[in-house]
C-alpha cells in the first residue's frame, strides 16, 4: 500500500542499518534533543505523528517502524529472543543517526523495547515514558502481581489465539465496516473509547494494514499444549517475542539495570488490550465463559497487567530508580490520540524535568 503523506512539519526517511532498512518519520530540529517513540502492534510510526509536532521547543522526534510493521524492509523476527531483535535494530539506528542517547517513548508492544534497552544499554536511555505498556512479563500467560506462570509451556500466550478471521482480513487488505471484528472496528473499539473517531483514520487503518503477515510473521507460529487454551508459544513473530515465554527474563534485568533512567507510566481506565482484565487475555476471556475449558482463578486467572506493571516499578524505584504513575481517565488503548491535551501536558512536564 502507498505510504500515506505525513502532517506538515514530518518527514519521512529510509536509513539503511546493517541488519535492515528502517522507515523513520523525523519532527523538530536535527540538533534537538532527541525522543525516539516506539509504535505497538497492529500500528505503526504514523501514530505517533500527532504526539511528535507537539514537542516542546528544542526536542527532535524520531518514530521508526519496527521490523514487521509498516513500511520498514520485511525481515523476519526472531521470537526467542523476545524484544532482542528490535532492540538490536534500534540501536543500529540511532548508531546511523549519530544518536548516543535518548528520551523513549513506548506503547504497549513497544515498551517491551525499551524494558530491553534499560536493562541492557540504559546508558543510551535519557528517559522512559511508557504508554499503556505490555507488562514486563510478557502478555499472557502468568498471574499475580510477581507474573508467576500459570503453567510451564506458557500455554495462552503467543500468536496461537488470534481470531482466524480477523488474520485473514488484514491479508486481505479489509477497509470494511460491516464486520464487528473488523480491522477498522477493532481500531475504534479498542484504540479509542467510542464514539471517538480519529481524524486520520484512514492513514491508521492503511498503515495498520502494512503489519507483515504469516505464520512467520503476525500473529506467528504456535505448537500444541495438554494446558489449557492447548496451545503454546511458537518460536517465531511479534506476538511470540511478546510472549510470557521469551520476555521471562526480562523483569529481573530491568530491575536490576546498572543505570535507571526516570519511568512516566501512562495507562488509561477505559483500555480493554492492557487491564486487569483484558479482553485480549485468554484468562479474562475464559472467565467471561468465551473461552470453553477455562481451569478457574486459582489455575488461570485474568492476568492482572495494570497491578504487575506497579509492581515491577516499585521494585524498579526500590532499587535505585524512580517512577511516576499517572492514570488518563475515559481513555483507551491510545491515549495520545485520543486525549492529546492530557497526554501531552503529562509528557512534556516529565520531558522537561527528565535526564538531559
Amino acid at each position: 500500500m502507498e505510504m500515506p503523506q505525513p502532517l506538515a512539519g514530518v518527514t519521512s526517511h529510509m536509513v539503511k542499518t546493517p541488519r535492515l532498512t528502517q522507515h523513520v518519520l523525523r519532527s523538530g530540529p536535527v540538533n534537538g534533543v532527541p525522543v525516539i517513540f516506539l509504535h505497538g502492534n497492529f500500528s505503526a510510526a504514523l501514530y505517533w505523528e500527532e504526539t511528535m509536532l507537539a514537542l516542546p521547543a528544542g526536542f527532535q522526534g524520531l518514530a521508526p517502524d519496527l521490523r514487521g510493521y509498516g513500511w520498514t524492509e520485511d525481515v523476519l523476527v526472531d521470537a526467542t529472543g523476545g524484544m532482542r531483535d528490535w532492540t538490536a535494530d534500534l540501536l543500529e539506528l540511532m548508531d546511523a543517526l549519530r544518536i548516543p542517547k535518548a528520551h523513549f517513548v513506548g506503547w504497549s508492544i513497544g515498551a517491551g523495547i525499551v524494558y530491553d534497552l534499560i536493562a541492557g544499554h540504559a546508558t543510551r536511555v535519557l528517559s522512559a515514558t511508557l504508554v499503556d505498556p505490555v507488562p514486563t512479563y510478557g502478555f499472557g500467560g502468568t498471574k499475580g502481581p510477581e507474573g508467576t506462570p500459570c503453567f510451564p509451556d506458557f500455554a495462552g500466550s503467543g500468536g496461537g489465539l488470534v481470531n482466524p478471521t480477523f488474520v485473514q482480513q488484514i491479508m486481505a487488505g479489509d477497509r470494511g465496516s460491516a464486520d464487528p471484528n473488523s480491522p477498522r472496528n477493532i481500531i475504534n473499539t479498542f484504540y479509542f473509547v467510542p464514539p471517538f473517531r480519529a481524524a486520520r483514520e484512514e492513514d491508521f487503518l492503511t498503515a495498520a494494514l502494512m503489519e507483515k503477515m504469516g505464520t512467520e510473521r503476525y500473529p506467528g507460529n504456535f505448537v500444541p499444549s495438554a494446558n489449557w487454551p492447548n496451545v503454546a508459544p511458537g518460536d517465531k513473530g511479534p506476538l511470540n517475542a511478546a510472549s510470557a515465554r521469551y520476555m521471562a527474563g526480562l523483569t529481573e534485568a530491568f530491575v536490576a539495570a546498572a543505570g535507571k533512567p526516570p519511568v512516566l507510566w501512562l495507562h488509561s481506565t477505559a483500555d480493554m488490550i492492557v487491564s486487569d482484565n483484558s479482553m485480549f487475555d485468554i484468562g479474562a476471556l475464559g472467565k467471561l465463559g468465551y473461552v470453553p475449558g477455562w481451569p478457574g482463578d486459582e489455575i488461570y486467572p485474568p492476568q492482572p497487567m495494570v497491578t504487575q506493571m506497579r509492581h515491577v516499578l516499585t521494585r524498579y524505584a526500590a532499587a535505585g530508580g524512580s517512577f511516576t504513575e499517572h492514570r488518563i481517565e475515559n481513555a483507551a488503548h491510545s491515549p495520545h490520540i485520543e486525549k492529546p491535551a492530557e497526554f501531552g501536558a503529562l509528557f512534556h512536564n516529565f520531558l522537561m524535568t527528565a535526564g538531559k
